[in-house]
């Protein structure tokens, strides 16, 4: 069962980059699509709304639900998953992909930017699985993919931007025990992340970063595919790197997901 045909996804922060990537990968396998977004409007910083992204996974040759929903929000969330199981029957898989990243020393982070990235990452991947949860335990071959790295306590990831790496971790953590809680109902709750930095449009808007020496979100889309498509039974509380995942389904040549293949990729954060 190699196929996600007939699936329905929740995503979150699914109107661009990776998120998008993933629903597009699933679309075009005939699956159904929750983009569950803040972005309803356009802005010219950051291209891409839900209904953009809605329009891009119908053309792929899925079904798609777009749900403006801001994670941070309770209510928001709830209403957004009763929506998606009310169009589609149900829930058989939730990614955990939206974040909020400031890579800043303590003096230089606004509390306000602090708070936004604990309650978007680490709360909002515990509040989207509570919601989705009771759906996934009905679901044949349920998942929850959360995009968050191995946990780390090496001071050389805390440092630099204590605020974004107890976010980051946040939402490991939150994969460890929520595999460990459900780790015999079934339901595989895994973590994907990338070794290399992944070309988005969050990551241009980081000033002195450049995405040439970056892949593009392609190559996390199709580990994440591989992941889903995988029996939940038994496979969970795993931290897995998109490399990794794609070396074990076959697939060593990975020159076709750079930016610029003549460039050297930079790893990403929290990987050795």
């Amino acid at each position: 069962m190699n196929t996600l045909s007939g699936k329905t996804l929740f995503i979150t922060g699914a109107s661009r980059g990776i998120g998008l990537a993933i629903a597009l990968r699933a679309a075009r396998d005939g699956a159904n699509v929750a983009i569950a977004a803040k972005s309803a409007v356009p802005n010219p910083k950051l291209p891409g709304t839900i209904h953009t992204a809605a329009g891009a996974v119908e053309a792929a040759g899925g079904r798609a639900l777009a749900l403006q929903c801001d994670i941070r929000e309770e209510a928001q969330v709830q209403a957004a998953v009763a929506k998606t199981v009310e169009a589609f029957g149900g829930i058989d898989i939730l990614v955990n992909n939206a974040s909020a990243i400031w890579l800043r020393g303590t003096l230089d982070t606004p509390m306000k930017r602090f708070d936004l990235m604990q309650q978007v990452n680490a709360r909002g991947t515990f509040l989207c699985a509570q919601a989705c949860l009771p759906h996934l335990l009905q679901a044949p071959n349920p998942h929850i993919l959360t995009l968050a790295p191995p946990p780390s306590l090496d001071p050389k990831w805390w440092a630099p931007h204590t605020g974004y790496t107890l976010a980051k971790m946040g939402m490991s953590f939150v994969t460890l025990g929520l595999a460990a809680e459900f780790a015999d109902r079934g339901i595989a709750i895994n973590a994907l992340w990338p070794r290399t930095l992944i070309a988005t449009d969050a990551l241009n808007m980081i000033p002195g970063v450049s995405t040439t020496n970056a892949r593009r979100p392609e190559i996390v889309a199709d580990a994440a595919h591989a992941i889903l498509v995988r029996p939940a039974a038994g496979f969970t509380g795993r931290f897995l790197v998109d490399d990794e995942v794609l070396a074990e389904a076959g697939v060593t040549d990975l020159s076709r997901y750079a930016v610029d293949p003549a460039r050297p990729l930079l790893p990403d954060l929290f990987l050795d």
